[in-house]
């Protein structure tokens, strides 16, 4: 059974930083992991992904700049540093699973397994 578990949500100031942290179990090997939010009344939307054999990674635009993703490999754990927060960053965060590659890495469809989201609350 495939396990995906957050940590690292919190509340913090605009211009603050935090760092979420997703500890994957369950499965010998990933195509990719990723990061979504879910803002308050609003879809699922992207906001990162790193493939987990080369080290490729993409953003959404609103991010970029701001966000880094990182995976550790041995432990099986995939990071996002977020920087410079700003109040419409706020969303729960949600980790993301990919085994298989997928037409397109950017929708919620191509993932396998979810975790169970960790909030983030970004006040001005």
């Amino acid at each position: 059974q495939v396990l995906l578990m957050e940590s690292g949500g919190g509340l913090v100031q605009a211009g603050g930083s935090l760092r979420l942290s997703c500890a994957a179990s369950g499965h010998a090997s990933w195509y990719s992991m990723a990061w979504f939010r879910q803002p308050p009344g609003k879809e699922r939307e992207f906001v990162a992904r790193i493939r987990w054999s080369a080290e490729m990674t993409y953003y959404a635009e609103s991010v970029k700049g701001r966000f880094t993703i990182s995976r550790d490999n041995a432990k099986n754990t995939v990071d996002l540093q977020m920087d410079s927060l700003k109040p419409e960053d706020t969303a729960v965060y949600y980790c993301a699973a990919q085994l298989t590659p997928a037409f397109t890495y950017s929708s919620p469809d191509s993932y396998d397994a979810w975790g169970q989201g960790t909030q983030v609350t970004v006040s001005l």
